[in-house]
């Protein structure tokens, strides 16, 4: 009994070792599985990204000339309104009774200088008394269209077409002169996006380069626009140089100030020249601007190494050491030696 049971064990320890040796080096005798991808052009330099805020290219802060009482303001925000239409109006009771006092003192003056010219004709006045009333009467005229000029201010009118913004007062508040009151948008030049760029970013772009748009109101749309703008110097609050971007009409999809837009921009830069691509999970070791990738070689992987442009969104930028269609290694790649062989599954997205 004991012979057999040693004879058993013996056995069974054979059968394990058989199991657990690996053949050859280990690998499956068909290669290591990986998905490879091709390697793709694009542009020459990296996609600028930003944050902006969509608004109106006609945006007016409309006030009155002349402080007052609000009497009334006759829109809501939000309210669409046509080219001189009332908005709001002060309480014309102090600027009218100006008014009239200075018209009143017009035609004194007026009525003065008539007489003073028939005074004259009959030598009772000096020419130097008929050139003093010559004098009054001109200054009572001016005051009189100042003051006329004054109440015609006390209304704020609609200078376009457009919708309200921002209502900034309300009914009863004394307004001093000049401040805002209303935020109209004008819809005639139709809407910018607003963004702010650091200074290695704004030297690469131009007036006229496009732009691309994602809005999260509008998820499955695509926005479109040109750099209208650049500023040509810094926003000292925050360090960043302005930028305006005119946007393409989209009737399908009105668009509110005040919308967060993520910005995309290609300069022009970017178009002069090409670089080669590869998807992000392609690299598999980095130094500063140097890298490694396997490169499908028939059943093989060979690690070549590369020079590294940038990484972007869509990948990574290949100075040199790859060309344009190969194909690349991604899934996988981690686990690669140079010349081990390989089982492709299936080709990854490039992007």
């Amino acid at each position: 009994m004991h012979r057999s049971t040693r004879i058993f064990a013996i056995a069974t320890l054979a059968v394990l070792a058989a199991c657990g040796k690996p053949q050859g080096d280990g690998k499956p005798a068909d290669g290591t599985a990986v998905r490879t991808a091709t390697a793709f052009t694009g542009p020459a330099s990296p996609v600028i990204t930003a944050n902006g805020l969509i608004a109106s290219n006609d945006e007016m802060r409309l006030s009155f000339k002349t402080g007052g009482i609000l009497q009334r303001i006759v829109v809501r925000e939000g309210q669409t309104v046509r080219k001189g239409q009332l908005l709001a109006q002060l309480d014309l009771t102090e600027i009218a009774a100006q008014h009239a006092q200075a018209k009143e003192i017009a035609a004194k003056a007026e009525r003065d200088l008539e007489r003073g010219e028939r005074l004259r004709a009959d030598e009772v006045i000096s020419l130097e008394q008929l050139q003093n009333l010559r004098t009054q009467a001109g200054v009572a005229r001016a005051a009189r269209d100042a003051a006329a000029f004054n109440l015609g201010l006390s209304s704020i009118v609609a200078p376009t077409d457009g919708t309200v913004l921002r209502k900034l007062a309300e009914e009863r508040e004394l307004i001093p002169p000049g401040q805002a009151v209303i935020v109209l948008g004008g819809s005639a030049r139709g809407q910018i996006a607003r963004a702010g760029l650091a200074d290695r970013e704004i030297v690469q772009i131009a007036p006229g380069d496009p732009v691309a748009l994602r809005i999260d109101a509008y998820p499955d749309h695509d926005f479109t626009g040109r750099i209208s703008e650049i500023a040509g110097a810094a926003d000292p609050r925050s360090g960043l140089f302005p930028i305006e971007i005119k946007l393409d009409a989209s009737p399908s999809s009105p668009l509110s100030s005040g919308m967060v837009a993520k910005i995309s921009i290609v300069p022009k830069a970017a178009t002069r020249g090409t670089l080669t691509y590869v998807p992000i999970a392609a690299l598999v070791e980095g130094d500063r601007d140097r890298g490694a990738v396997f490169v499908v070689d028939g059943a093989k992987a060979r690690k070549r190494g590369v020079k590294v442009a940038f990484v972007s969104e869509v990948g990574v930028a290949i100075a040199s050491g790859i060309a344009t269609g190969e194909r690349v290694v991604t899934d996988g790649a981690l686990y690669l030696v140079d010349g081990e062989r390989i089982r492709v599954l299936g080709a990854a997205d490039p992007k």
